[in-house]
């Protein structure tokens, strides 16, 4: 999405020069998710060192000798912390956030304003799923559009400025699929060939047949338009036609649901909405006209 905004901005840039960008773009962003993800677990810690100092002051008080540890004991951020993969990836990328105190602390405070934190720490009732939706709202609310966190990395590597969003998108997704059954899986920058192949082909496709899907979803239009909707809902709309067109393997309720996230991030509140009721309409006609075929077992409807 990044790399099609930005090539359709500038004029002077190549298809080549561009896909080169895209792919520096990934392997950058994927190191700064495992800085975020990283920065969890040094929170909590954080938070428990200042527990423990607190029971040596003088004249403590009962709630400083008895502190809540619910937010220390986050079973999310735990399994983060106990990944052997996590913990391969950040020395591999030289991740270290101890000489990082005053940054951390301040994103504590942040995260102790929440109304979804004071909630957390006042429910003695403790589930996967409650610490799970803590560390959501942490990184949809703290996280996320974060000068100072987005500062500070971006003086360790100064392209991690432009990938700030993608990577909290990212940490949110991976966080979501998180369960309490199976350990952290983060892997390499791809999975394997075909997700490796998967970026520059839907970068390609969309440039190529971008005139075609711009018809199709004015088609669909109602009472609406076309020079009216914004830059970023047309992107977004031309992508997931490009996916549910070019990818026959990924079931269309997959594409559809990711769009609408994407959207949600990064476009108008409208957007949401918008996007879905166009594509929803597109996906009946296709599949009327025959043009949207799936392979693969159980994908035909999905």
């Amino acid at each position: 999405m990044q790399a099609l905004y930005s090539y359709k901005a500038n004029p002077n840039m190549s298809v080549v020069q561009a896909e080169k960008d895209l792919k520096k773009a990934i392997n950058s962003c994927h190191e700064l998710f495992v800085w975020l993800l990283c920065l969890l677990p040094e929170i909590t810690f954080y938070r428990e060192k200042k527990l423990e100092s607190l029971k040596g002051k003088y004249n403590p008080t009962a709630e400083d000798l008895n502190p809540n540890t619910k937010f220390v004991d986050n079973s999310v951020i735990k399994i983060i912390e106990e990944s052997k993969e996590l913990e391969t990836l950040s020395a591999n990328f030289h991740v270290t956030w101890i000489d990082d105190t005053d940054v951390i602390s301040r994103l504590f405070r942040e995260i102790e304003q929440l109304p979804d934190y004071e909630a957390y720490m006042s429910n003695e009732n403790r589930s996967f799923k409650e610490d799970k939706k803590l560390v959501l709202a942490i990184i949809k609310d703290v996280f996320a559009n974060n000068d100072l966190l987005n500062w500070h990395l971006g003086e360790i590597n100064v392209h991690w400025i432009g990938d700030y969003n993608e990577a909290i998108f990212s940490l949110y997704q991976s966080i979501s699929l998180l369960s309490e059954e199976k350990e952290l899986s983060i892997g390499g920058v791809y999975a394997d060939d075909d997700a490796r192949d998967f970026a520059p082909i839907l970068f390609r496709k969309t440039l190529q047949n971008g005139e075609t899907y711009t018809k199709m979803i004015e088609e669909k239009l109602q009472n609406w338009e076309l020079d009216r909707i914004n830059n970023m809902d047309m992107l977004l709309m031309q992508m997931a036609l490009c996916e549910l067109l070019e990818f026959p393997t990924i079931p269309i309720k997959v594409t559809l649901n990711e769009y609408i996230e994407i959207a949600k991030w990064y476009s108008s509140d409208k957007s949401k909405v918008f996007i879905n009721g166009i594509l929803d309409r597109l996906i009946v006609e296709l599949r009327e006209n025959g043009q949207l075929i799936k392979v693969g077992r159980g994908l035909y409807q999905n």
